[in-house]
């Protein structure tokens, strides 16, 4: 698997500042309430996109790229063909029933 940068430098300047402003306001409420899980995921996601900045790597946008890609190619993996009722030439087909 090839990991590359795909977010540029300046989106991943604002990921890394918000990701810790997210962090510290979670993490100053968590003091005050400790019992709140909710603040805790909160601090987890906000560390997440620190994370995402400092490596330039977003799973979400590469997986909406992949799957872009995939659509404007018409690969077999493709969703335009899940159906079984048109093959790639868009002939109507009639759907596999194995009963």
């Amino acid at each position: 698997m090839n990991i590359k940068p795909n977010i540029g430098i300046l989106n991943a300047l604002i990921r890394i500042t918000l990701g810790l402003t997210i962090l510290a306001w979670s993490t100053s409420k968590l003091v005050k309430n400790p019992w709140r899980d909710s603040l805790l995921f909160v601090a987890l996601c906000g560390a997440m996109k620190v994370a995402e900045g400092i490596v330039r790597y977003c799973p979400v946008t590469a997986l909406f790229e992949k799957c872009q890609g995939m659509m404007e190619e018409g690969s077999p993996d493709s969703m335009d063909g899940m159906e079984g009722l048109t093959n790639l030439d868009g002939d109507q087909v009639v759907p596999y029933n194995p009963s």
